[in-house]
């Protein structure tokens, strides 16, 4: 069985000025794991850096993105069975786990945070990746269409 990859792209589009061609994905389908990359506070259609000086709400912007993800590969939140936290300030603890807190209520996946000197670009403070399963049977839930 091949593994599936959703939202695939190259790092000469996502990063034109560190001059990369790299061949990456957002998410891997791998038989009933989902594997997701690092999430930002990045549009990731428009790749345009968001929420710049609070991570709190890149913190969040990070988890709406792996929602998204998860829905996409099929599965969801609260499938999620490991989450690391990457920040670049011992200082935004508090304010990204609360917001990643509000997301994560109830699941309980085993957790890892580390404090990195930098991430991909100067603006993104935290980056958060998390693995994932898709249960036996599990139906994904239709969202309504905006």
């Amino acid at each position: 069985m091949a593994h599936t990859r959703i939202r695939k792209f190259n790092t000469k589009d996502t990063y034109p000025e560190q001059k990369l061609d790299n061949d990456l994905c957002q998410a891997v389908v791998a038989g009933n794991i989902v594997f997701l990359r690092g999430q930002i506070a990045q549009d990731l259609d428009t790749r345009e850096s968001l929420h710049i000086g609070n991570a709190g709400k890149q913190a969040d912007k990070a988890m709406a993105n792996i929602a998204m993800l998860l829905e996409e590969s099929g599965s969801e939140l609260s499938h999620i069975t490991k989450i690391v936290i990457y920040l670049t300030d011992i200082r935004y603890r508090e304010a990204v786990y609360r917001a990643m807190g509000k997301w994560l209520k109830g699941v309980f996946p085993v957790s890892t945070g580390l404090v990195v000197q930098a991430l991909a670009r100067p603006e993104w403070v935290v980056e958060i990746d998390a693995t994932a399963v898709i249960p036996e049977g599990y139906k994904p839930k239709k969202r309504a269409k905006k």
